[in-house]
């Protein structure tokens, strides 16, 4: 049996799974739905979900990947075994590892044609944006009407990531992060400047940072529990993957917390670029899901070099989007490397075809689950059902199952600061997920 890979150091992991969670959700969804939510509010809720809600649960799934060194279902498997509640109960843990396994496959076949979508913008930020609102607007909805189109972007995403996660945990994912994340935070930091100077910052700052609290609804707070979910990689595995290839010394609490705040601020940063152009133009911060396709390329068609900023900004974009999609084929990958014995260029090759074919559904909108396209009713399934039922198995099995005094072992906490911990993880984190599930589902 060959040595399991390691990170060659802890800044390679801290960066790899930062970028993991670090992704169109930080520089896409969170300025669209904190613009729809109505700014100040939503954001206070998403930070004190972050601390009660994300960071436990990546805390729990890094302590299990690091103390089993296996992927998400051979490592809750292991998990089963020191149960010292429910142990009928506890036998049936490795099925939260194999929904993590089958996120990550649906998932990256979707995502793969959103990232690509980043890749066309990208493109033609090179030609630059002109014409009427209505001319430039209509560049999103040509793609979205060609699949050719996009499945050639599809193409070009899938392949790169392929090619990176056969060059294995250093060489491949470590390196890449190693490059692509200071690229980022430098471009993120870039933008910022050039917004923060050119007019609408104080207004975006008191949008996002003075809560109203009269627009904070019921709906908001959904969103900002599960935002905060969702943004940080959780309830698909990566964070056990990535944390099975950390070396003993690394500390759990420090990484978890450092990769928390890493993503927290690459998404108010994200804000702090796209509000000022916004307000600065006298637009609305309620645009929605087409405010990164549809209305920033119009306003870059207008402002002061326009053209650099608008090719800054979606290399930011596919940036983002590339290094989350590295995490997710690597879950996959890893399964099939452990459970089933492959090698890691077979497994790599044989699952990123598989999943590349599956995304082809995703990129012909013509194809329709009842009345969605593949795309969204993907999305839908694995956003609204299957990643808060996976975080929610794992951070019951994290605090239930596994013996309290391992834990406590590892993460090595003053005595009051553990069992708050361990409270949190019994009953804030379950109930707010519990709630989030609920009413993804209809129920509440």
């Amino acid at each position: 049996m060959s040595q399991r890979e390691v990170w060659n150091s802890k800044i390679g992991f801290i960066l790899a799974a930062a970028g993991s969670a670090v992704g169109l959700g930080n520089i896409w969804k969170f300025p669209y739905i904190t613009g729809v939510h109505g700014g100040g509010a939503f954001v206070l809720v998403y930070l004190i979900a972050i601390v009660f809600v994300g960071l436990p649960i990546m805390i729990a799934e890094i302590y299990i990947g690091k103390t089993t060194l296996k992927n998400p279902v051979g490592a809750f498997k292991e998990c089963s075994k020191g149960s010292n509640y429910f142990k009928k109960l506890a036998k049936l843990s490795p099925a939260a590892g194999f929904l993590g396994v089958l996120s990550g496959v649906l998932i990256l076949s979707f995502y793969s044609v959103v990232a690509g979508w980043t890749l066309h913008f990208l493109f033609l930020s090179f030609k630059g944006f002109s014409g009427t609102k209505e001319n430039i607007e209509a560049h999103f909805n040509h793609l979205y009407s060609t699949p050719s189109l996009m499945i050639l972007w599809h193409t070009v995403l899938m392949v790169i990531v392929i090619a990176i996660i056969l060059r294995g945990v250093q060489k491949g994912i470590e390196k890449a992060s190693k490059i692509l994340m200071p690229l980022l935070i430098l471009i993120l930091l870039a933008l910022m400047s050039y917004s923060v100077f050119n007019g609408g910052a104080e207004k975006a700052f008191k949008f996002m940072f003075y809560p109203d609290f009269s627009k904070l609804d019921e709906e908001a707070i959904i969103q900002a529990l599960g935002h905060a979910f969702f943004t940080l990689s959780l309830g698909m595995g990566v964070m056990i993957t990535y944390g099975s290839y950390l070396k003993d010394k690394i500390s759990i609490i420090k990484s978890s917390v450092i990769i928390s705040i890493m993503d927290t601020l690459i998404a108010l940063l994200a804000g702090m670029v796209i509000f000022p152009i916004v307000f600065s133009s006298g637009l609305e911060a309620s645009s929605g899901p087409s405010l990164i396709f549809k209305t920033l390329p119009t306003l870059f068609a207008k402002i002061t070099g326009g053209s650099v900023i608008s090719v800054m900004f979606f290399l930011l974009l596919f940036f983002a989007a590339l290094t989350s999609a590295i995490s997710l084929l690597e879950v996959v990958v890893v399964y099939f490397v452990d459970e089933r014995k492959w090698s890691r260029k077979k497994g790599t090759i044989v699952v990123g075809i598989s999943i590349y074919l599956l995304g082809i559904l995703s990129a012909i909108p013509k194809i329709t689950v009842g009345k969605e396209s593949v795309l969204d009713f993907l999305d839908d399934i694995t956003t609204k059902y299957m990643l808060p039922l996976g975080g929610l198995l794992t951070i019951l099995i994290f605090a239930y199952f596994i013996p309290i005094k391992a834990i406590k072992d590892e993460l090595k906490l003053p005595k009051y600061l553990f069992y708050s911990f361990v409270w949190i993880c019994r009953v804030i984190t379950p109930v707010a997920l519990i709630w989030v599930v609920l009413n993804k589902v209809g129920v509440l």
